[in-house]
C-alpha cells in the first residue's frame, strides 16, 4: 500500500478530444453548465463570462485555446471547473473558469502510476502523460491564467 505522504489527489476533466489532469488543490468549485455571458468582439477561446460568487470569471474553451473550435457541452453533462489561479496575476484574479464536455472524476495517484508520455501538445497544454496505461494532458495553467487576465484588460 503506498505511503499516505505520497498520494495526490487528483481530478479528471474531460474536454472534447482529451482528459486534463490537475491536482485538486487547483479546483476551487465545479459548477453546473450554464450559458456563459457573452462579450462582443471577444476572442475565440473567451466562452464568456460567468458569475461566481459575486465575481465575474472569464470562461475558457480549452478546445479554442489549443486552436481547435469551441465546443459547447450539452446541459446534462457539461460543468464549468472554477480554477485557483497562482500565477502573478493572481491578486487581480483569483479564480478563472474552464468548459467541460462531462463530469470531472477524482482520482488519487502516486508517482509511479504518472509518467511522462510522447504525444502533440498545443499551447493550452504543458505536456502528455501516461495514466495507469491512459493518456491526459496537464494543462498549461500560466498560459490559461495569460489568457483569463488578458480578457479583463480588454
Amino acid at each position: 500500500m503506498a505511503d499516505n505522504s505520497k498520494v495526490l489527489p487528483c481530478v479528471l476533466i474531460p474536454v472534447s478530444d482529451r482528459q486534463l489532469l490537475l491536482p485538486n488543490v487547483s479546483i476551487a468549485e465545479i459548477v453546473d453548465y450554464a450559458e456563459p455571458e457573452l462579450s462582443p468582439d471577444s476572442p475565440d477561446w473567451l466562452a464568456g463570462f460567468l458569475n461566481w460568487r459575486g465575481l465575474r470569471l472569464p470562461v475558457i474553451s480549452y478546445d479554442a485555446a489549443n486552436g481547435l473550435a469551441t465546443s459547447v457541452p450539452d446541459n446534462a453533462r457539461g460543468r464549468v471547473a472554477v480554477l485557483n489561479t497562482i500565477g502573478d496575476g493572481h491578486g487581480t484574479m483569483p479564480f478563472m473558469a474552464l468548459i467541460t464536455q462531462g463530469i470531472p472524476s477524482q482520482t488519487k495517484l502516486i508517482e509511479e502510476q504518472v509518467n511522462r508520455s510522447e504525444g502533440e501538445t498545443g499551447p493550452a497544454d504543458l505536456m502528455v502523460v501516461d495514466v495507469d496505461g491512459h493518456t491526459a494532458y496537464i494543462p498549461n495553467l500560466e498560459y490559461l491564467e495569460s489568457l483569463a487576465v488578458g480578457s479583463t484588460a480588454a
